[in-house]
């Protein structure tokens, strides 16, 4: 397979990018989109040109790293996957195919397609973790936590942070990121001495960042590649709310 690959490149956070047009030849189907990445690259290095320069790492989907916007689609066409699954036989022979970073104030980009996620890490630091002494693993049936609350805070605890929600969204927001990681402790016991703080500290981090409000347009849930749910938004309100009248 033949395609011609229009990318964004950047030198660097204060250099002026640009998209600029690769061809690359005999893609075989079965390949990854990283794989016909490392091809061009190696093009490019045999060229005596810059490699692009992209993340990846776990290439199975868990990591978040393989951030990119594929055709103005996060991950690219397939719903509920990242970029690392998919697979070059999802495009057609010929196609002409626009690669980009993420594009929002709060995710500044650190050179071609790689971004500076930092403030989802900042985020998280503000209150997305459970300090309280919860002693050595119990025995799962001893939890005192029904199946239904478990599976919730598994659904939310599915986000694997890779700012898919942002790039999608005309606002920039974070808001399906936050909830889901607000939710994924509210749901649990572990997490409910630092409940109320946990929402205040992690939406004021979230604010600080620069990145914008929900206006339940819903691309957040459709980009997401663990298609986390925008119920998790509604409860992260309904968190925010209880913990503002009952700090008061």
């Amino acid at each position: 397979m033949n395609f011609t690959l229009h990318v964004w490149r950047q030198a660097g956070p204060q250099a002026q990018g640009k998209m600029v047009a690769y061809q690359v030849k005999d893609i075989s189907p079965v390949s990854s989109f990283f794989e016909m990445l490392d091809v061009l690259n190696a093009q490019l290095v045999e060229s005596g040109e810059e490699a692009i320069a992209y993340e990846s790492d776990c290439l199975e989907g868990i990591c978040g790293c393989c951030s990119l916007m594929i055709n103005g689609k996060a991950h690219g066409p397939d719903r509920g996957t990242t970029t690392c699954q998919l697979h070059m036989r999802r495009f057609k022979d010929g196609d002409h195919i626009t690669v980009e970073p993420w594009r929002a104030k709060a995710f500044p980009i650190i050179r071609d397609l790689v971004v500076d996620r930092s403030g989802f890490d900042r985020i998280m630091q503000a209150g997305g973790f459970v300090s309280v002494n919860t002693g050595g693993a119990p025995d799962g049936n001893a939890i005192p936590i029904s199946m239904e609350e478990a599976d919730t805070a598994m659904d939310a605890a599915q986000c694997i942070g890779c700012g898919a929600c942002v790039a999608s969204c005309k606002n920039a927001s974070a808001m399906l990121f936050v909830a889901a990681k607000v939710s994924q402790f509210a749901h649990l016991i572990q997490g409910y001495p630092e409940r109320r703080r946990r929402v205040l500290n992690m939406v004021e981090a979230m604010d600080r960042e620069g990145f914008g409000n929900c206006t339940n347009q819903h691309e957040c849930e459709a980009a997401c590649p663990k298609e986390i749910s925008v119920r998790f938004i509604a409860e992260l309100n309904r968190e925010y709310l209880t913990a503002n009248l009952t700090s008061k």
